[in-house]
């Protein structure tokens, strides 16, 4: 959600514990929010849990420690908030081959929610911070009808909304206007480019709790030093290149943590 009509807003509810979880992609720092019985909502099924990383790791290190966190994956976009005081962070594509995690594109910056990222299980609907955690990549979506992109891709048109309602039956989903009750939502045709092109993170998605947070995507930037309401944001041509390179098949996830985060990964 973008920052002002409120984009990529996420909320206010039930807490979770984020460090349990039966076969859940749980922290590393970046954890998602999770039950003690059911796995959290976007995450992967076969990744062991942790609690963190310290703040020297360094990016390579992490993802090396992620190798029996991420399940079958084999694209990450890892995304650091190196300053909690900051909006700003550092977005770095990897991939795995043959065995190995590289890079194949330099560090992109990128901004988050104005009140920066949200502990495990604090994300709230409408609370300006973007969920710590690692969450699944779902579908692109844009304004064009189709989009050069191997991810299932939806256009976003006038009568498409994403609700955000923690009352409505369909809080956190994507509806037609003229199918839903609630009171409130977001347009996912704006009336700016911030969505001309953008990836949904499944976060809270499956299942949906109520209140926890709702429409967190990863989309185009209003310009550097600028926020969100708590989505990822970055420029178009970083963006296209990303939407361009995700697959599918290499089940293709975003890790979202704070460098300072304490904890240690083992290897």
């Amino acid at each position: 959600m973008a920052n002002g009509t409120h984009p990529c807003r996420a909320d206010q509810t039930n807490k979770i514990d984020p460090f349990r979880g039966r076969g859940a992609c749980l922290p590393v720092a970046l954890l998602i929010l999770v039950s003690s019985f059911f796995p959290p909502s976007g995450m992967a099924n076969d990744a062991v849990p942790d609690r963190g990383f310290r703040a020297s790791i360094q990016p390579i290190q992490l993802v090396n420690s992620l190798k029996k966190r991420v399940g079958k994956s084999s694209q990450l976009l890892l995304v650091r908030n190196i300053d909690p005081a900051s909006v700003e962070v550092r977005i770095t594509p990897w991939e795995r081959k043959n065995g190995r995690w590289q890079s194949p594109f330099t560090p992109m910056d990128g901004v988050i929610g104005r009140k920066g990222i949200a502990p495990p299980g604090e994300k709230r609907e409408g609370d300006g911070r973007t969920p710590v955690g690692i969450f699944r990549l779902g579908m692109v979506f844009g304004y064009a009808p189709a989009f050069p992109t191997r991810m299932p891709y939806r256009q976003a048109t006038a009568d498409d909304v994403w609700i955000d309602d923690v009352q409505a039956a369909d809080y956190n989903r994507w509806v037609r206007r003229e199918t839903t009750q609630a009171a409130s939502f977001e347009k996912m045709r704006r009336d700016d480019d911030l969505y001309k092109y953008g990836i949904v993170v499944e976060y809270n998605t499956n299942p949906v709790l109520k209140g926890m947070g709702s429409a967190i995507f990863v989309h185009l930037w209003r310009g550097q030093g600028s926020s969100t309401a708590g989505c990822i944001a970055l420029a178009e041509e970083d963006l296209v290149r990303i939407i361009k390179w995700l697959d599918p098949a290499a089940k293709p996830l975003v890790i979202i943590g704070l460098q300072e985060t304490s904890g240690g990964f083992e290897k």
